[in-house]
């Protein structure tokens, strides 16, 4: 009996997925660890074992879906959570993406370098073993996009309807992503242009016609936003539900977004920031116009796509909107560069672009050497943005893969929460989880920790001796030491608060100093 196609996809994907479980979870033995996963850990952690009211962090930890991905792991391995979900995540991104090229092209050589791109790219290998959130970001971005597509070929708003679901939960992957919206303006015109019943064929003719002519200039307006609306207010209504739920809940609209209890990257990036106004790598840094200059250095295939469409308008813009996209982001997010994420958006579009147009191409042998020898450079050029990337996660997990060296960061926070497994369960320690979940995350009972979103928290920070035994401080020389309350500082208030206090040294590192309160 002959295989289908569709029974050997699942067979790679399942080979995918237990290669990058394996490589994923060899990284993290020899102690490679980033600041999202092990945000998710403790936020799981929390969730099924702390103490207190959990609804906030079970209901406005940001992103919403990636901790929640990550969280359904965490029954197996709490640990190895975050690096099950990107390991399943990107097998089954690869998956999605190799069933629509099945299904689009017969040729088994397009669906061989989709898996060589899946095994050797160093930016894929990232996604799928980092912990990161970055394969679900893919996942829907990869979905939205091929919706629009079929849009265009069918004329029907039930795929532009499937896109806008597939936008939201783009935006709850990553927040930043929301932007996207203020790039499909023009496309939409472009749009409901071509839709109006006239006989010219040139757009700005089209357009001329229909500013000056009452009846079409309504017709247009309405076209515009109904098309719009279709795609965008399912997203705009979406997060202002979820602004309300942080505003009845956290007292703030922006609570997902700016609170470093409730998001990992508000720290992360200021911490980024602080390193490139000092290090001398960063003299030259990244300047907005050169961004997208950048992204097609690290995805030239994106070229190739383009020129496939290089007879439909509506194609030409959409592809270009990831291109606007990053350059806002640029100049809005000025002080941090931008993650590999966003160059590997280039990489999945244009993969989507080759599996919707390849199949018309009539010189194939052209084609797919051509292709052959991109994707070749494309693995090269990977490797390069990987290893030498002035985001500091991103060079670890190269020097990691390559030569099995860690940072230094990850084995404070490992050493330090070893010793408080070494406590006795009855001992309470007083945490600042804003900086020190890398520390909480790999304590084995957090119930001993007294941490932010508990009641108690702030009567136990006012009279630590009353309410625990043990205060976790960041030394002098912990980078994240100028976003917590409880430094060297502190301690000198509580000294003078109460002079009959007895504060010891019980366990130091060079970033953490674990104190004993005796009364």
């Amino acid at each position: 009996m002959k295989l289908s196609k569709s029974y050997y996809l699942v067979i790679i994907t399942f080979i995918l997925a237990v290669y990058y479980i394996f490589v994923g979870v060899y990284l993290n033995k020899l102690g490679y660890s980033n600041y999202e996963s092990l945000f998710y850990i403790e936020k799981g952690k929390i969730i099924s074992h702390g103490l207190g009211n959990k609804l906030r962090v079970m209901g406005l930890t940001s992103p919403l879906l990636p901790f929640y991905g990550s969280y359904l792991f965490s029954f197996f391995n709490p640990i190895l959570a975050p690096v099950l979900a990107s390991a399943v995540g990107t097998a089954l991104l690869f998956y999605i993406m190799a069933s629509s090229m099945v299904k689009r092209n017969k040729d088994n050589f397009y669906l061989f370098l989709l898996v060589i791109l899946f095994t050797l790219h160093p930016g894929l290998i990232y996604t799928a073993c980092s912990g990161k959130s970055i394969y679900m970001v893919l996942i829907f971005f990869f979905l939205f996009f091929l919706n629009m597509l079929r849009f265009y070929n069918s004329n029907t708003t039930y795929h532009i309807s499937i896109a806008s679901i597939f936008f939201v939960m783009l935006v709850f992957s990553d927040y930043k992503c929301i932007w996207l919206a203020l790039f499909f303006i023009p496309l939409v015109l472009s749009i409901a242009i071509h839709s109006l019943n006239l006989s010219e064929k040139e757009s700005v003719f089209r357009l001329h016609l229909s500013f000056n002519n009452p009846s079409l200039r309504r017709k247009l307006v309405n076209k515009t936003f109904s098309i719009y609306s279709i795609i965008f207010i399912l997203p705009i209504a979406s997060i202002a539900i979820y602004k309300v739920l942080n505003l009845t809940h956290a007292d703030d609209l922006n609570y997902f977004l700016e609170s470093p209890y409730a998001t990992w990257n508000i720290i992360a990036d200021k911490f980024e920031y602080s390193l490139t106004s000092v290090a001398s790598r960063y003299a030259i840094p990244e300047i907005s116009v050169l961004v997208s200059l950048k992204a097609i250095v690290f995805c030239p295939m994106i070229i190739l796509a383009i020129y496939l469409f290089k007879q439909n308008t509506y194609q030409i813009l959409t592809l270009l909107t990831p291109f606007g996209l990053i350059e806002f982001l640029k100049v809005k997010y000025d002080g941090v560069n931008l993650v590999y994420e966003y160059y590997l958006l280039f990489l999945i579009l244009a993969l989507l672009c080759i599996i919707f147009r390849v199949r018309f191409i009539r010189n194939q042998r052209a084609l797919k050497l051509g292709l052959a020898i991109v994707v070749a450079v494309q693995l090269y050029i990977g490797f390069i943005f990987l290893s030498k990337s002035y985001i500091p996660e991103e060079n670890n997990f190269a020097n990691v893969l390559l030569h099995r060296t860690s940072n230094k960061i990850g084995e404070q926070n490992r050493e330090m929460s070893d010793y408080i497994n070494t406590l006795p369960e009855s001992d309470k320690i007083l945490v600042d989880d804003a900086i020190a979940y890398p520390v909480a995350c790999y304590v084995k009972d957090i119930s001993k920790l007294t941490m932010p979103y508990q009641a108690s928290y702030l009567s136990a920070i006012e009279a630590p001796e009353k309410y625990n035994g043990y205060v976790l401080i960041a030394n002098e020389s912990n980078p994240m030491l100028g976003y917590t309350q409880l430094t060297d500082f502190y301690l000198d208030g509580i000294r003078r608060k109460n002079p009959k206090l007895n504060i010891y040294k019980i366990y130091v590192t060079d970033y953490w100093t674990l104190y004993r309160m005796i009364d």
